[in-house]
């Protein structure tokens, strides 16, 4: 082949501008879709390879191993693109495995010895198969259930947790997390919405927790509850705010037990209705915070190369800076490209006290 001829790509797979793009990103998601080879060395990678980067004159894109090698290319010994395929028909057990299995508990840590892997190599590979990270995949398996038990004329409640929610709110809550608002709802200062709301002394200090009939849509840590109540009119000025006795509304003050719960120490993460409201790029970062695994991290360009803008990575900072629903939607789990605890909205101790929950929580199960 001639070196200096523009790479270009089989019709099976995107175009080459958007593989190249993919390659300089190292963009994860993109492993077992296609492989490149490199003209100067002979070697063909998956685009995640961590090998140095090649010039894109240099590149050769293949749909499978087995058209790479049919060029003359032999496999990295770093990034192993070879076992990409084995690896894939694992994944798929798995997720066969759980779908099968999808009303019973499955720790991460369950899932990732049987599928052989490390538990943060298992979360990476599972999500960049699917598309999803496998408790997103076991909840939508659960909805399944749910649909059918439904279908046969079961009682809601009964077929809840037939399905394996544990609660109520489990469901509805997997339901709100994936509507959001339009932004202009949000841009509306929440119009015509009443927010229900509660304060209370945690481990990590005071806490505001306001919801809508939709789900929680502001948690918060602050000095007072003066001073949390002042932040909620201020992100939601034209909503109709209103305390929420415990008698008046149960559910919200369920949710702030539950969540003092946890960051005593004394009960799991709680998995709460959302009423998650912003723009559509703020929206595609909470949502994929949402399926990062606790006591797992990432940084912000993985973020950015997660919902697939890889060049917005100031841009995905921010978003998890204008965050206004605290723990649920887990921004503390995300790093600088160092490594750095990085910024937090509600302090930098609170962020490394969350951290060493989650680690700790990891460490028990």
């Amino acid at each position: 082949m001639n070196p200096t001829k523009s790479p270009t790509a089989p019709s099976d797979l995107p175009p080459v501008e958007e593989l190249i793009g993919a390659v300089q990103a190292r963009n994860a998601a993109y492993d077992g879709r296609f492989y490149y080879g490199v003209l100067t060395t002979g070697v063909y990678c998956r685009p995640s390879c961590r090998s140095r980067r090649p010039r894109d004159e240099n590149l050769r894109f293949f749909a499978a191993t087995a058209d790479a090698e049919s060029a003359g290319f032999r496999a990295c010994k770093r990034c192993k693109p070879d076992q990409l395929v084995d690896e894939a028909h694992q994944l798929i057990s798995i997720a066969r495995y759980i779908r099968e299995h999808a009303d019973e508990k499955l720790p991460l840590s369950q899932l990732a010895k049987l599928s052989g892997m490390s538990t943060a190599r298992f979360q990476k590979a599972f999500k960049a198969a699917l598309g999803v990270s496998p408790k997103q995949f076991q909840d939508a398996a659960r909805l399944g259930q749910l649909k059918d038990a439904l279908k046969k004329g079961d009682q809601i409640t009964g077929a809840i947790f037939s399905a394996g929610f544990g609660s109520t709110s489990r469901v509805y809550g997997e339901a709100a997390r994936s509507l959001g608002m339009t932004p202009a709802t949000y841009r509306a200062g929440g119009k015509g919405e009443l927010i229900r709301y509660a304060c209370r002394d945690t481990a990590l200090g005071p806490l505001l927790m306001g919801a809508t009939d939709r789900g929680v849509c502001f948690a918060q840590f602050g000095e007072s509850e003066a001073k949390l109540l002042e932040q909620l009119e201020s992100e939601f000025p034209a909503a109709d705010l209103k305390p929420s006795p415990a008698s008046g509304d149960q559910s919200l003050d369920a949710w702030m037990q539950a969540l003092d719960d946890y960051l005593g120490e004394e009960a799991p993460r709680p998995e709460l209705p959302l009423d998650l409201r912003g723009t559509a790029f703020q929206l595609r970062v909470w949502r994929f915070l949402l399926g990062i695994a606790e006591g797992d991290v990432v940084s912000y360009g993985e973020v950015a190369q997660g919902i697939g803008s890889p060049r917005a990575v100031r841009a995905a900072a921010s978003a998890c800076g204008a965050n206004r629903i605290g723990v649920l939607v887990p921004c503390h789990r995300v790093l600088r490209g160092d490594g750095g605890l990085g910024g937090y909205r509600w302090g930098v101790e609170r962020k490394r006290s969350l951290l060493d929950l989650e680690r700790r929580n990891r460490t028990a199960e």
